[in-house]
């Protein structure tokens, strides 16, 4: 039996803007995958030698690498705060027979990354 298959063109994304901002959102998980990469990396030269890190260290402070740097973060936080806030939709919580708000789920999540974000930064830069 055959099926009719309706064709799509390669462009398919760029018709609608929630299309477009979806994908964008689908696509920012290369750039976390890619950023867990250089970590990786950062990880092997530090266990490398002393040497491996330091040049490491050096060709981290070029402006190719901040302007890289600054580029990822943008869609690193791009894909977070996306996720972040599908999560109301994904999680549906209730107590007894009031579903939480979807609000309070929300600012919760955003409250949790702020706090982890300021122990972070407290513990960087010497607590």
């Amino acid at each position: 039996m055959k099926t009719y298959q309706i064709p799509v063109s390669n462009t398919w994304w760029l018709k609608k803007k929630s299309y477009f901002f979806f994908v964008i959102r689908e696509m920012t998980s290369l750039f976390v995958a890619g950023y867990c990469l250089f970590l990786l990396v950062f990880i092997s030269k530090a266990a490398e030698s002393q040497q491996a890190y330091t040049e490491l260290l050096v060709s981290l402070k070029s402006p190719v690498s901040i302007l890289l740097h600054l580029i990822f973060l943008a869609f690193i936080l791009y894909h977070a705060i996306t996720w972040f806030n599908l999560t109301p939709k994904i999680m549906v919580l209730h107590i007894g027979e009031e579903k939480i708000p979807d609000g309070l789920i929300a600012v919760s999540i955003y409250i949790g990354w702020l706090a982890v974000s300021l122990i972070i930064l407290w513990i960087i830069f010497g607590g």
